[in-house]
């Protein structure tokens, strides 16, 4: 079963650019880029079967991952000038 990866600059392509200047002058923002593709990459080798996880551990992997991913999106609008969502205004 081919299991699909979510790398950043395919669920960001409009911030291609963001994304690569960050990496560069933000270590945090490096870090968290970082950690997220790793964890993308965990969970495809479990859901390829490469490597075992039961259902709980799994589904806590993928709970990170979605929760690092919304941190990542605050940190690009923010960058790009956008609101990040977080004021409610």
């Amino acid at each position: 079963m081919h299991v699909e990866h979510h790398p950043l600059v395919k669920d960001f392509p409009e911030k291609r650019e963001l994304l690569q200047q960050m990496r560069q002058q933000d270590p945090n923002f490096a870090r968290k880029a970082h950690t997220y593709e790793e964890l993308d990459k965990q969970i495809c080798r479990a859901e390829d079967g490469v490597e075992t996880l039961d259902d709980a551990a799994l589904g806590a992997l993928k709970q990170e991952r979605v929760a690092l991913k919304d941190d990542i999106a605050r940190d690009l609008k923010r960058a790009s000038g956008s609101c990040c969502g977080g004021c409610c205004g």
